[in-house]
C-alpha cells in the first residue's frame, strides 16, 4: 500500500507530505501560498469584549461525548435505514438519468447519493457488518474503497495484484451491499505507491505519477490488475465484482494528472518515453517536426532535439500563464493539446478494456484531480474524462495548517487558522462547474481538523448538492466501525489524528442532512450558467466564463492555503450559490448562457440567495438559512445574529456558533407534519484541548492571524453545550422526545403552547429531539 493509505490503515493520516521541496519552489511561483480573494474572506467576528472570539468548548458548558455503543434496537426513533434498499443492486446495476445528469436505480427510480470513504475494511474487517449497519441508520447509501491492489513486496511481479486487499474489498462489498449501501472503487494512486525494487518501472523518476497515462508497460500492469480484482467470484457474494450491481462506480485512478505539477518530475528513460510519443504525434498533427517548428515561429527550447524526434515540453509553470508571443503560443497550446488528449485516449481505451474484454458493467470514472491552474486548466482535464460516464474531483475545506507532522496529525505547537466556510462563500468544495449530461461526484471531502465550525458542514454540503445537482460528496474518513474518540494519529506518537469525519460534528449531523438530500427536500435550480467551450480554446488555455475557486491539499501543495483564481468578469463567481453551473466541450461558445442572477447577489449586504428563493447566505454576518417547505433551518455565528426567523420557526439562541436544523420525518411540510426531527450541531473539541492566540509569517512572506496548539487533548470529545430555544408554527405538537446519539429516547422536555405552535427550549446535551403529537 501506498504511504498514504498505509498511513489510513493504522490510523495515521490522509497522506504523508512528499512533494514539499520541488513544489514549494514550483508553488511560490504561481502564489499558491497567497491568501482568498477579499471580495469573500473575513477574519472570525469579533468578540462583543472587542477580543477575537474564539470557538473554545468551555468545559462548563459542555458534555462528554460517551455514547454507548449502538446495537441497533428496533426501538430507535432515528434510524434511516429504511431510505436504503434492502440490498444494493437488487434491481439492477446503478445507471444514469436519461439526462445524464443524474444516477438511477437499475429499474429506473431516481436515486441520489450520501457519501463516505471508510478504511474500517483494513483496522477492522471482523466489524464491517456493524459498521454498515452504522452506517445505514445515519443516512449514508454509498462508501468508497480507495486503496492499493498492485501487490508489494520482495520478489511480487509488478502484473501481481495484493490478494490480501482483494480479500478486504470483497468482504467490505458483501457487508455494505446487505444494508443496502453501493460501492465505489478506487483501486490506484500512483503518487503514493511504494516503488519496488524489482519492477521495471518507474525507470528514472522517483514515483509513478504520471506514467499510467503514456507507459505501456505500466498500462499492460495495470490491466492485469483490473482482471485479477473483477473477474475471480467473490466468496462472500458468490459474484464477481464485475457481475454485481451493488458496485457503483469504477474509479480509474486517484489524483494523477499530466497537467498537474508532477508531471515536472518525470525524469530520464521515463521523459524521453513520453517525449518520444510527443514528437509522434506532432508529426501526426504537422507532417513533420521541421512543420511543427515552423506552425511555432521558430520558437525552441533547451534540450530540442527534432532529429531524433524529441521536442522538449515546457516547464508547466509555463502553461499556466497567458500566451505573449504567437509563436511560443502555438507551441504551448500544442503542449496542452498533446497532454490532455494522451489522458483522454488512454481514460477510453481503459474503458473499453472494462466493458468489451472484462464485461464490466458498473459506471466509470476516469479521475478525480485537479490542475496546476483552475482557471487555465481544468477544462482540459475535465475533458479528459467524458471519456467516461461520471465526472469527478477530490476538494477539501480547510485552513492552514503548519507543524512538522501537519500532513496527518495535530501536536502541541502547530500553528493553524480557524475560517468558518460561511465567511468564505467562494470557497465552498461544492462549488463546481459541472459537465453537462455527466454526474459529479466529490470523492473526497471534509472540514479538516483542526478547524473547530465543523456543524455547518453536512448543512451546508446538504443545501449545496441539492441546489445544484452535484451527485455525491464523500466524507473523508472513517476509521472506526463507529464513533471515533480523540486518539493518537498513528497509535504512538502523542498526537490528535486529522482525517477523520467519525466525530460529534461531522457524522454527528449526517442523519438530518442525509434525509433532507436524499429525499429532495431542497430544490434544484435551473441552470444559472452554461458554457459552451471549443476544444482550441482548451488548447490557448482561455479564461473561461467562470473558473472553480483554487482548492489547496496540505500535502501536495506547498505555501499556506488556497489561491483567489484568475477569472473573466462574465459572470460573478458567487454564481455556483445561485444555481447550476454547467460547461459542454466542443461545442460553439455562441451558444453559451448566462442568467441573470444580479438581482440574487448583494455584495453590500453580502448576500446570496439561491435562484429557488430557499436558500440565503449571508457571508457579512456569517449565517445561512434554509427555508424549504419540509425541511428549515440555520448554521452560523447565532448569538451575534439574535432572533432569528425564517418558514415555520423562530430561534434565540446564546451559542456564540452552532447549526439548528428541522427536518420533517414524514414526508410533510413542516406545518403538517405528525413527525419533525429537530438537529442541533455546535462544537467539539478533545477534552483538555488548549490553544493559543498566534500570529506568524507563512512561507510566502504573509502574515497569518490563527492559534498555536497548546494541549492537542485526549478522549472523550467534549460538546459545546445547545443554548437554543425554538417557536414553531406547527399546530398539533404536543411531545418532544430527547434522543441519544443511537435514536433511542432518553427523557422528554417541556413543550408549550404559543399561538398556533408551540415554543421548545433544547437541553444542553441534546443532538437530536423529535417532536410529535
Amino acid at each position: 500500500m501506498g504511504q498514504r493509505i498505509r498511513a489510513i490503515m493504522q490510523g495515521r493520516s490522509r497522506r504523508r507530505w512528499q512533494f514539499g521541496l520541488l513544489l514549494g519552489t514550483v508553488a511560490l511561483l504561481v502564489g499558491l501560498g497567497c491568501s482568498p480573494s477579499s471580495l469573500f474572506s473575513r477574519a472570525t467576528p469579533v468578540a462583543p469584549n472587542g477580543g477575537m472570539a474564539t470557538n473554545q468548548v468551555d468545559p462548563a458548558q459542555s458534555w462528554a461525548f460517551t455514547p454507548e455503543p449502538d446495537t441497533f434496537s428496533p426501538e430507535a426513533l432515528l434510524d434511516l435505514r429504511d431510505l436504503n434498499e434492502p440490498v444494493a443492486g437488487e434491481t439492477g446495476f446503478i445507471r444514469r438519468s436519461e439526462d445524464g445528469k443524474d444516477f438511477v436505480t437499475g429499474d429506473g427510480s431516481p436515486l441520489r447519493f450520501w457519501a463516505t470513504n471508510t478504511y474500517v475494511w483494513s483496522g477492522h474487517p471482523e466489524a464491517l457488518a456493524d459498521h454498515a449497519r452504522f452506517l445505514a441508520k445515519r443516512g449514508v447509501n454509498l462508501v468508497r474503497w480507495h486503496g492499493q491492489i498492485p501487490a508489494q513486496g520482495e520478489g511480487t511481479a509488478l502484473g501481481e495484484i495484493d490478494e490480501t486487499a482483494r480479500d478486504q474489498l470483497w468482504q467490505m462489498v458483501a457487508a455494505m451491499k446487505a444494508e443496502g449501501i453501493y460501492t465505489v472503487i478506487s483501486p490506484y494512486f500512483a503518487a503514493y505507491l511504494p516503488i519496488q525494487p524489482q519492477w521495471p518501472v518507474p525507470r528514472d523518476s522517483d514515483n509513478m505519477s504520471g506514467l499510467l497515462f503514456f507507459d505501456p508497460v505500466v498500462q499492460a500492469a495495470y490491466k492485469e490488475w483490473w482482471r485479477a480484482l473483477l473477474e475471480p467470484v467473490n466468496p462472500y457474494t458468490g459474484v464477481a465484482l464485475k457481475d454485481d450491481p451493488a458496485i457503483a462506480l469504477l474509479q480509474l485512478q486517484n489524483e494523477d494528472s499530466l497537467l498537474f505539477w508532477t508531471l515536472d518530475r518525470l525524469q530520464g528513460e521515463d521523459l524521453v518515453l513520453l517525449l518520444g510519443q510527443y514528437g509522434d504525434w506532432l508529426r501526426a498533427k504537422y507532417g513533420s517536426l521541421d512543420q511543427a517548428l515552423q506552425a511555432w515561429g521558430g520558437a525552441t527550447l533547451d534540450g530540442d532535439d527534432l532529429g531524433a524526434g524529441q521536442p522538449q515540453l515546457y516547464p508547466l509553470w509555463e502553461l499556466t500563464q497567458p500566451a505573449t508571443e504567437p509563436g511560443k503560443g502555438q507551441r504551448l497550446a500544442d503542449q496542452t493539446e498533446f497532454l490532455t488528449t494522451t489522458m483522454a485516449d488512454f481514460n477510453g481505451a481503459m474503458v473499453q478494456f472494462l466493458r468489451q474484454e472484462l464485461g464490466v458493467q458498473a459506471l466509470i470514472n476516469a479521475n478525480n484531480w485537479r490542475t496546476a491552474d483552475p482557471a487555465r486548466l481544468n477544462d482540459a482535464e475535465r475533458y479528459t474524462y467524458t471519456r467516461a460516464e461520471v465526472m469527478a474531483v477530490n476538494r477539501y475545506y480547510n485552513g492552514i495548517h503548519s507543524g512538522e507532522h501537519s500532513g496527518w496529525a495535530i501536536v502541541d505547537g502547530d500553528r493553524f487558522t480557524d475560517p468558518s466556510a460561511l465567511f468564505h462563500p467562494d470557497q465552498l468544495p461544492t462549488n463546481l462547474k459541472q459537465v453537462a449530461d455527466h454526474p459529479m461526484l466529490i470523492t473526497e471531502s471534509s472540514w479538516v481538523p483542526p478547524l473547530s465550525y465543523q456543524s455547518e458542514g453536512p448543512f451546508l454540503v446538504s443545501l449545496f448538492q441539492s441546489l445544484t445537482g452535484v451527485d455525491g460528496f464523500f466524507w473523508f474518513a472513517m476509521g472506526e466501525p463507529q464513533w471515533r474518540q480523540p486518539q493518537s494519529a498513528n497509535g504512538y506518537l502523542p498526537s490528535l489524528g486529522k482525517w477523520t469525519t467519525d466525530t460529534p460534528e461531522l457524522l454527528g449531523n449526517f442523519p438530518a442532512a442525509a434525509l433532507m438530500y436524499r429525499r429532495g427536500y431542497i430544490q434544484q435550480g435551473e441552470p444559472v450558467v452554461q458554457e459552451h467551450r471549443s476544444l482550441d480554446d482548451l488548447w490557448q488555455r482561455q479564461l473561461p466564463l467562470l473558473a472553480e475557486s483554487a482548492s489547496f491539499d496540505p500535502n501536495r501543495d506547498a505555501g499556506s492555503g488556497a489561491t483567489a483564481t484568475e477569472q473573466s468578469e462574465a459572470v460573478h463567481p458567487l454564481a455556483y450559490l445561485v444555481g447550476p453551473v454547467e460547461v459542454t466541450y466542443d461545442s460553439d461558445p455562441a451558444l453559451n448562457q448566462v442568467a441573470d442572477i444580479t438581482s440574487q447577489i448583494d455584495e453590500t449586504a453580502k448576500t446570496v440567495t439561491a435562484i429557488t428563493d430557499e436558500i440565503t447566505w449571508d457571508y457579512g454576518r456569517g449565517l445561512c438559512v434554509l427555508n424549504a417547505p419540509k425541511a428549515q433551518g440555520v448554521t452560523g455565528f447565532l448569538q451575534q445574529a439574535g432572533p432569528l426567523s425564517f418558514g415555520d420557526i423562530s430561534l434565540t439562541a446564546d451559542n456564540h456558533y452552532g447549526t439548528v436544523l428541522a427536518v420533517a420525518m414524514d414526508d410533510q411540510p413542516l406545518a403538517s407534519s405528525s413527525q419533525v426531527l429537530v438537529q442541533v450541531g455546535t462544537t467539539a473539541r478533545p477534552t483538555g484541548w488548549g490553544q493559543t492566540p498566534r500570529q506568524w509569517s507563512d512561507e510566502a512572506g504573509t502574515t497569518r492571524q490563527g492559534y498555536e496548539v497548546t494541549d492537542y487533548g485526549t478522549a472523550p470529545w467534549r460538546v459545546a453545550n445547545t443554548q437554543v430555544t425554538l417557536t414553531l408554527g406547527i399546530p398539533g405538537i404536543r411531545q418532544a422526545q430527547v434522543l441519544d446519539m443511537n435514536g433511542l429516547v432518553q427523557g422528554t422536555v417541556p413543550v408549550q403552547p404559543q399561538g398556533d405552535g408551540v415554543v421548545v427550549t433544547l437541553p444542553p446535551a441534546a443532538k437530536y429531539v423529535v417532536l410529535s403529537p
